[in-house]
């Protein structure tokens, strides 16, 4: 009897499932295009736009050194450093930096884009945002003050951890190298 009953509910919860809600509209190509954000190491996927650690020390004083302080050196037990470590992962006590860890210049730009400001993200112009990430590489050394970042030369930018992470060999995971 209590078996019959709850396949009973079941139907009726896997019934009311089906039925349309009667609200909203499917998405259109547009909505879609508007929403993909996928950046990929090789730079596919970064949007137009252009930026220099010169203009991007202003965005990132106003914007960021609230949290990661002013020469990126971040707040102990609150908001991490994003400068230093280089050369330190192999050691007893790695600092992971932006620019100690992080394997491509594109994770950086496309992480700054989606998730910062904190308590804005995603309010920084592609402008703003090549400006802070060529800052952000700047402070670890990784490009000059007059460099200017875009969607052709940030790729180009070669971390110092890019080669540090190892592929994943198990055959039913299609990475490559």
């Amino acid at each position: 009897m209590r078996s019959m009953l709850l396949l009973l509910c079941s139907a009726g919860v896997i019934a009311a499932q089906s039925q349309p809600y009667g609200f909203g509209q499917p998405a259109t190509a547009a909505d879609t295009a508007q929403k993909d954000l996928t950046v990929f190491p090789n730079g596919k996927g970064l949007p137009s736009g252009k930026g220099t650690a010169d203009q991007g020390a202003a965005i990132y004083k106003e914007k960021c050194a609230e949290c990661h302080n002013e020469k990126g050196e971040g707040r102990p037990g609150q908001y991490p450093a994003l400068v230093g470590g280089i050369g330190s992962l192999t050691s007893a006590k790695p600092l992971k930096t932006v620019g100690s860890f992080w394997p491509y210049a594109t994770t950086v730009w496309d992480y700054i884009r989606r998730a910062m400001p904190f308590d804005h993200p995603r309010s920084l112009s592609a402008d703003e945002v090549y400006a802070v990430t060529a800052f952000v590489l700047h402070l670890n050394g990784l490009v000059e003050r007059t460099q200017e970042l875009n969607e052709k030369t940030l790729p180009a930018v070669k971390m110092p951890n890019r080669d540090g992470f190892v592929p994943d060999r198990r055959p039913d995971i299609k990475s490559k190298r």
